[in-house]
């Protein structure tokens, strides 16, 4: 079965490097840190509100049952 596929968009080296160094200095994990800032960065924006609505709908769905 194949997964599904999302979009990974590369990531500067300079950014990734500055991710490493400040979770470093942090004492957590870069997706923890990386996480974190995106979520403060995004989540008053017209893009968070539509992925939330686009989530909660396909959460909200009928489970797919195969037959």
């Amino acid at each position: 079965m194949s997964r599904p596929k999302h979009y990974s968009p590369e990531i500067k080296r300079f950014i990734v490097s500055a991710l490493y160094h400040e979770a470093q200095a942090r004492g957590v994990p870069m997706t923890v840190l990386t996480n974190e800032l995106l979520t403060t960065g995004l989540q008053h924006t017209g893009g968070w509100k539509k992925a939330h609505e686009a989530t909660h709908l396909k959460d909200s769905s009928p489970p797919y049952h195969a037959n």
